[in-house]
């Protein structure tokens, strides 16, 4: 059976709906707080989330505490983990109890990945790759290279919402797929596995 291979930024996750709370928490407008925010290919690369919040505070002009990085970056995982997508979580379930095997691969820092590997949902994955642990990121070839090694074949399916991410996992040579919703993505892997409930 062909692997099934899930991101997990808006794609599992919604987009993080903390960024307004994390904006008024600094004093700063939504806009200029994302223009520092979405620089994270370090953070996703294993850089600290010491470092990743100095490189925020550079931009706005501050510093932060150490206890401010601590309360920062739990605003942060918080957002991204507290309230999944239940329709991709309905869908993970199904596939998992057809005993489709799955993994996760994701863009994600050192902190983040600890707290995503115990989410209720993370125990339908047989494994779960993320960026900070490995040193690169998507799209560099060295992560599809190694998540091909890891489940033991590069026969997947993946779902990506970035159309960078999906063009990388093609030259790799996997069925990569731009996510749109879960219920598109059900009809896809219908197709596949023929047996998932609506």
């Amino acid at each position: 059976m062909r692997w099934v291979v899930f991101d997990f930024g808006e794609v599992i996750s919604r987009r993080n709906p903390a960024l307004p709370s994390m904006a008024a928490r600094l004093g700063v407008s939504l806009d200029v707080f994302e223009a520092a925010y979405w620089d994270r290919d370090a953070y996703d690369r294993g850089s600290s989330d010491a470092a990743y919040w100095a490189l925020i505070g550079s931009v706005l002009g501050r510093s932060f505490s150490a206890d401010e990085v601590r309360e920062m970056t739990a605003l942060d995982n918080g957002g991204w983990l507290d309230d999944p997508v239940p329709e991709t979580v309905a869908l993970i379930e199904d596939l998992a109890a057809l005993g489709v095997p799955l993994a996760l691969l994701s863009n994600a820092p050192v902190t983040f990945a600890r707290l995503a590997s115990v989410a209720p949902w993370a125990k339908h994955f047989r494994h779960l790759v993320f960026s900070g642990d490995l040193l690169v990121a998507k799209p560099d070839s060295a992560i599809w290279e190694h998540t091909s090694s890891l489940i033991g074949s590069s026969d997947v399916i993946f779902f990506d919402d970035r159309q960078s991410n999906v063009d990388g996992a093609r030259a790799a040579g996997w069925d990569a797929r731009l996510w749109t919703s879960a219920a598109a993505a059900r009809v896809e892997l219908l197709a596949e596995f023929g047996d998932l409930r609506p």
